[in-house]
């Protein structure tokens, strides 16, 4: 373990463990939580450190100043160790880890001075959206680790940021890592059906500006960028004025989003159901978030200023080699 959490200079600020800080929206995670001067910390396993994959991550994470501390969710000490000095708790697991969370949920429990929870939500509001299979399988796994998290009585915020910023491709879990189309742009049904789009980069700074605040304890924190509200036409027009072209159309129908997600391919199949409850069904909008549980990030703090789209995409089109 690089350091220990009783010992680091806490000026204050709430003590930050982040599980999944390796992967990519943790990294966004743990990067806010050190600009906003939190002492932050990366429960990573042991073979990860011994990993040459991770190795430059994990350097990159130490040099930024984040404490990395070894441990298993299959070793019950080493989490309530981890724990024990931490005032609030962040969940980026993913997939198969997501049921690993009620590890975390019981040693929370056994240490009993965790102020806030953070379960591995970072997507849609689970309680309202209906998914096609295989995603509702999954969204019912996040849905038991809410649940879970209730029945405990641990304060926990959970951050519904809906689209993660990039090209919406059906079959690819994080869109963001890869570039809009350059030869043919999908659209889905009609393509006018709206979604929310922010950054990683922005996710991670209004979720950490949230941990300390009373407005969002007990609450569902939900992203709605209003310039960020766009249907796949118009970020089709978004993008082809970037590239400076027109690029064809092929219709991806709903019956095509369907048979894939059928064929029960994970995790493509869960990308492509969860595309259909978005750009078929509208997942994202169809319901009021007026009640007394939701909170909306955007309003909450209108001091940030997240980005918009047509300025994440032009980081893309300005890296592309012009045509010869």
């Amino acid at each position: 373990m690089d350091g220990n959490i009783r010992h680091v200079d806490l000026q204050g600020k709430s003590r930050v463990l982040i599980f999944g800080a390796t992967g990519y929206m943790g990294h966004f995670i743990a990067m806010a939580s050190l600009e906003s001067a939190h002492p932050t910390f990366a429960f990573v396993r042991p073979s990860a450190l011994q990993d040459p994959v991770r190795a430059e991550v994990l350097s990159n994470l130490r040099s930024s100043g984040i404490h990395i501390i070894a441990g298993s969710l299959e070793d019950p000490e080493s989490l309530v160790r981890a724990i024990q000095g931490v005032d609030v708790v962040i969940s980026l697991l993913g997939g198969a880890q997501i049921m690993e969370q009620l590890k975390i949920i019981d040693a929370i429990k056994e240490v009993g001075t965790v102020k806030r929870f953070l379960p591995s939500e970072f997507g849609h509001d689970v309680d309202r959206a209906e998914p096609i299979e295989p995603a509702l399988s999954f969204y019912e796994t996040k849905r038991r680790i809410r649940r879970a998290t209730e029945e405990a009585k641990i304060g926990y915020t959970y951050i519904c940021c809906n689209s993660i910023a990039g090209w919406p491709y059906h079959y690819h879990t994080h869109p963001s890592k890869m570039l809009p189309p350059t030869d043919k742009i999908h659209i889905y049904g009609d393509g006018n059906i709206k979604a929310y789009f922010m950054t990683g980069r922005d996710i991670g700074s209004y979720t950490v500006r949230a941990i300390e605040d009373p407005r969002a304890l007990n609450k569902k924190l939900h992203f709605r960028p209003a310039d960020n509200f766009l249907t796949m036409n118009e970020l089709s027009v978004i993008w082809q004025k970037q590239l400076g072209k027109k690029l064809p159309v092929a219709v991806i129908s709903e019956e095509d989003l369907l048979k894939c997600a059928r064929a029960n391919v994970i995790p493509a199949s869960i990308v492509a159901a969860i595309t259909h409850d978005i750009f078929i069904k509208g997942c994202q909008f169809n319901f009021s978030i007026e009640g007394e549980e939701d909170e909306e990030a955007c309003q909450l703090y209108p001091d940030i200023k997240y980005t918009k789209l047509e300025d994440y995409f032009s980081s893309f089109s300005s890296n592309l080699q012009p045509e010869n």
